[in-house]
Parts: structure tokens; C-alpha cells; sequence
């Protein structure tokens, strides 16, 4: 009886725990599975296997714990993801689920081997981007109340790009066996001009935002990283398709394109790395914003793992081996981010199951 008598408290507090865990869930938080998984990756492709694999459980123990919580937020709260999706600064958090199955699926094929399982998440990460994309710019379009631009628009909003480069990434890494059939060539081609697009329409806003309006130390989060982290996974994208560009044959015809605009979004996310870098010690050390554990900051990690891998294999699909110099430092700077970051949501972790230890 006196099992009993105390299982049921402890069992009502963790059922407590969890439905507040997911009613407030922030929609971005499946950065946390993209940031570890490009980190892996990038670890694999440098012969960091050691650091890679554990990597491999973290990042699909967070995605299926993270997906058991949209779920559960999907059930009893219904009506605050709809309000998200709306929201121009949290539903573009969204995208981070397309993301970070691709990523994860792309981690699974190159770091463990396990393409069967890796075939399968880019199918549904195809399915979630029609879902997510097409919810996502309906809502904000159709809201009768709109934010100015200096409220509504960040950094958050490429991971509609970062989402579209991840598809291509993941079955252009699942091609190199063999080809994939025409329609899904032309798909990969066609998303990788998607994903170029929505860079392209976005960034003007943001950089707008930047250099024209009134920011204070709190604007310059973290989600203004993905700037960097967006050309980082289209340089990716269109290395991975030039590396495939002798056995697909429909992308014969592109390559001189799709040399010259890898290249230029390379050079576009090496250009946004200082300036990004003297933003953060702006914001940190000149307004002493104080540095605590936030979900964004895995949208601070993640472009620094993706410039990383994107570097090393834009080295290898243009032959320019000068390059993998660059990777060969940069994996550090990525791992320090991500153990630092990784420690703070240990941290929030264990707070928050103190707190419920002690209501309970």
C-alpha cells in the first residue's frame, strides 16, 4: 500500500510535468536535433568517429522525445499551435521539424549506415515540408492583424530555406549508390532553386531590419545566425549535387550553374560570419546581456556545424583541397557550442524536474 500511495502523487506530477513541457513548447526546438546531427556528420566526414556515433543517440533520443511532445501538444493544445502558426516570430520555429528530419535522416545514412532508415525519414520530411511550408505562409498571409517588420521578421525565418536545402541533402547523400529516378532528380534540382529563392526573398528584409531600424541588445539573438546557417546548407545542397552530377544525368546540363552558385552562397555565409561574430559580442560583453541556456541558441550552433560540412565538401565537389583547412578549425568551434549549449539544457533539465521533485 505504501508503493501505491506514492506512485500515484510521483505519476500525477510527471503527467503534470509533461503536459506543461508540451503546452508551452517552444516550435523551433527540433534545432536541437539538427544542430547535433550536422555536428555528427561533420565529426564523421573529419575522422572524429568517436565524438560522431554517441552523437547519433542523442540526436534521435531528442527527436523522438521532441515528437512524443508536439504530439501530446497536438492533443490537449490544439489552439496554442494554431496561435503559433500565426505568429510571425514563433511559427517559422516550425520548419526546424522538416529540418531536423532531414538532418537526422542524413546523420543516420552517413554517420551509422542506415540508409534503409534514413530512406525513410526523407519521405517524410517531404511530406512535412508540403505541410509546414503551405500552413505556415497561408496563416501569417490570411491574419487580419500583421506586426510591422521590425517586430514580425528574424533571423528564424530561413529555416524555410534551411527546411527546402535539407530535402536535397538528404536524398543527394542517399543517391550515391545509385541514381534515383529522373522525377526525383529534377526534384532535388528543383528544391535546391527553392531553397535559393527563399534566401533570396528573405534576406533583403532582414538585412533591412539590420542596418535601418532601431534594435536593442535583445533583438540580436541567436536566430540571427541562421543567416549564416542558410547559405551554409545550400552551399551543401548544391556541393552534394555537383558530386553527384556524374551519375545523375539530368544535372549534366546544370553544372556550370550550379558550380557558380554554390560558390557565391559559400562566400555569402564566410561574408556574414564576422559580422555575426561582432553582433554576439556586441549583445554579450558592450550590453552585458546576460548569457543563459534558451532554445534558440541550437540555432547558433547548427550554422556553425553546417558551415563546417559545407565547407569540407564544397573542397571536394571543386576540387579545392586549400579548402579543408577551414573545416579542420571550424569543427572545434562547433563542438565547443554545441558542449556548452548542450549543458545548459542539462541544466534547464534538471531545474525543471527539481521544481517538479519539490511539488510533487
Amino acid at each position: 500500500m505504501t508503493t501505491l500511495t506514492h506512485a500515484t502523487p510521483t505519476s500525477s506530477a510527471f503527467g503534470t510535468l509533461v503536459a506543461e513541457t508540451a503546452r508551452d513548447l517552444f516550435p523551433g526546438y527540433f534545432a536541437l536535433v539538427m544542430a547535433t546531427g550536422v555536428v555528427s556528420i561533420a565529426c564523421h566526414l573529419l575522422g572524429l568517429r568517436l565524438i560522431a556515433l554517441p552523437l547519433v543517440g542523442i540526436a534521435w533520443a531528442a527527436y523522438l522525445v521532441l515528437w512524443g511532445l508536439t504530439l501530446a501538444r497536438l492533443v490537449l493544445f490544439p489552439r496554442r499551435i494554431v496561435e503559433d502558426l500565426s505568429n510571425h516570430q514563433r511559427a517559422p520555429g516550425f520548419f526546424t521539424v522538416v529540418a531536423g528530419t532531414c538532418v537526422l535522416g542524413t546523420q543516420t545514412a552517413v554517420v551509422a549506415g542506415a540508409e534503409g532508415v534514413a530512406a525513410w525519414l526523407w519521405y517524410l520530411g517531404v511530406g512535412l515540408w508540403f505541410v509546414v511550408m503551405y500552413a505556415f505562409l497561408t496563416a501569417v498571409t490570411i491574419r487580419a492583424r500583421k506586426p510591422t517588420l521590425s517586430v514580425g521578421i528574424n533571423g528564424a525565418w530561413l529555416i524555410a530555406a534551411v527546411a527546402t536545402q535539407s530535402v536535397v541533402v538528404l536524398k543527394g547523400t542517399l543517391g550515391a549508390a545509385a541514381p534515383p529516378p529522373p522525377e526525383v532528380q529534377f526534384l532535388c534540382l528543383a528544391f535546391f532553386m527553392i531553397g535559393c529563392m527563399l534566401y533570396l526573398a528573405i534576406i533583403p528584409l532582414i538585412f533591412y531590419r539590420l542596418t535601418f531600424i532601431r534594435l536593442s541588445a535583445v533583438d540580436f539573438g541567436p536566430p540571427y545566425w541562421i543567416n549564416m546557417g542558410a547559405v551554409a546548407i545550400t552551399t551543401l545542397a548544391g556541393s552534394i549535387l555537383l558530386l553527384r552530377s556524374a551519375s545523375w544525368p539530368l544535372l549534366a546540363d546544370f553544372v556550370p550553374f550550379l558550380r557558380g552558385f554554390t560558390l557565391f552562397f559559400w562566400a555569402a555565409a564566410t561574408w556574414w560570419i564576422p559580422f555575426l561574430i561582432a553582433l554576439t559580442l556586441w549583445r554579450y560583453l558592450v550590453r552585458r546581456e546576460p548569457l543563459r541556456y534558451e532554445p534558440t541558441l541550437w540555432g547558433m550552433v547548427f550554422p556553425l556545424g553546417m558551415y563546417t560540412t559545407g565547407t569540407l565538401q564544397l573542397s571536394r565537389a571543386l576540387d579545392l583541397p586549400f579548402l579543408a583547412a577551414v573545416p579542420a578549425v571550424f569543427i572545434y568551434l562547433a563542438l565547443l557550442a554545441w558542449g556548452l549549449t548542450f549543458l545548459g539544457l542539462l541544466g534547464r533539465i534538471g531545474g525543471t524536474l527539481l521544481r517538479a521533485n519539490r511539488r510533487a
